[in-house]
């Protein structure tokens, strides 16, 4: 590695360190707001918050990284060039190859770091998250419950508490469980508690109260009062790890073979897109290098021009990540368009190239050209 590739590279990494930790102080701050709820109001531990958060990590640096490679590039190249290093460069007989090489080394190192998170980290942090959360939301009723609201404990189980008195005792409260739609349930109560029930499933205890059942194809209510009644939700009548698995969750030969169970024969399609995904995904660190490399050392230098080549840059940024989001929901559906997935970073890669071999050919095309008097 030459003294040159060498100096760019450590100029290259203050900025993308500087950006990757940036972004993922914001991203990090945006997903954290939907646990300080449970931190201040649910009694969730912070230790606990900040496990949470970390298992999320791997899946948003995986897409924060393409893009703090491809801002440094175009900052790094721009600030070599406005003081003339480049002009610098390229006087001492360093062509467009020698000055793209070390943005290109960055580049392969992020995308192998790519793969790692893609294919491995991702969805080991999901799959903890949501083995996690689901022991948090089964064992700990408790902490789904807000005072003053309707609480959608689990799917077609809506609970309301009026208020929690000492000792964490619930007042007031409502339960609705409408799972048998033909026979709808509406439990009140003056007072009651939850304890932990068969399977660690929430079980309310309930005090003084009535209990009314509809018959919907009879039209009859059933109305029954009781001093003490338990209501069991059943919410967690499986492990964590037997529940079916999301995409997020999966790793790749899981993704690209799902196997013969009823969820998965029914989600097939978007298994195997998630699976083409991560391995296209992080070929995008390559592409936007390109693009920053082709829109910084090509052309010659301009003061006032050369912003117009970066705005465009990061427009053809913007509209290449666009298309591969798109195309990913497009295989889902359609899955003779898989390729596509493929396609995209290859056509972006080979414009990129072609943007940046643009300045190599007019010079030696220039050269090639004899002088006039």
């Amino acid at each position: 590695m030459s003294h040159v590739t060498r100096y760019i590279l450590r100029q290259l990494l203050g900025p993308m360190a500087f950006t990757t930790i940036a972004l993922a102080a914001v991203v990090w701050l945006s997903q954290s707001l939907a646990f300080v709820d449970m931190i201040i109001n649910r009694g969730l531990s912070f230790l606990r918050f900040l496990y949470l958060t970390l298992m999320l990590a791997p899946g948003f640096l995986a897409l924060i990284l393409p893009v703090a490679l491809f801002c440094s590039i175009l900052y790094t190249y721009h600030r070599l060039t406005y003081d003339s290093e480049i002009t610098v460069m390229r006087s001492a007989g360093l062509d467009q190859r020698a000055l793209a090489t070390p943005a290109m080394v960055l580049a392969i190192v992020v995308t192998l770091i790519g793969y790692l998170f893609s294919l491995y980290l991702t969805p080991l942090g999901f799959r903890t998250f949501k083995d996690l959360q689901f022991v948090i939301r089964s064992n700990q009723a408790s902490v789904l419950l807000q005072d003053g609201e309707f609480n959608t404990i689990t799917e077609g189980v809506t609970a309301y508490i009026r208020e929690r008195g000492p000792g964490g005792e619930l007042l007031g409260i409502l339960v609705h469980d409408a799972r048998d739609p033909t026979h709808p349930v509406t439990v009140m109560a003056e007072r009651g508690v939850v304890l932990a029930g068969d399977n660690n499933s929430p079980r309310f205890v309930l005090f003084q109260g009535n209990r009314q059942e509809v018959d919907v194809s009879k039209g009859q209510l059933s109305l029954l009062y009781f001093e003490r009644y338990a209501l069991d939700l059943d919410i967690l009548g499986q492990s964590p790890g037997d529940r079916w698995r999301e995409p997020a969750e999966r790793f790749l030969p899981s993704l690209l073979f799902p196997d013969n169970s009823r969820n998965d024969r029914a989600y097939a399609d978007e298994l195997r897109a998630e699976g083409h995904s991560r391995l296209a995904t992080p070929l995008y660190s390559l592409v936007l290098a390109a693009i920053a490399l082709g829109a910084a050392l090509s052309g010659e230098f301009n003061r006032r021009g050369e912003w117009g080549r970066l705005v465009a840059a990061a427009v053809v940024a913007v509209v290449f990540e666009a298309i591969g989001l798109g195309l990913v929901n497009l295989a889902a559906h359609r899955p003779a368009l898989t390729p596509l997935l493929y396609l995209n970073p290859t056509f972006g890669l080979v414009m990129g190239i072609f943007a940046l071999r643009v300045r190599q050919w007019h010079t030696r095309l220039s050269r090639s050209v004899p002088q006039t008097a």
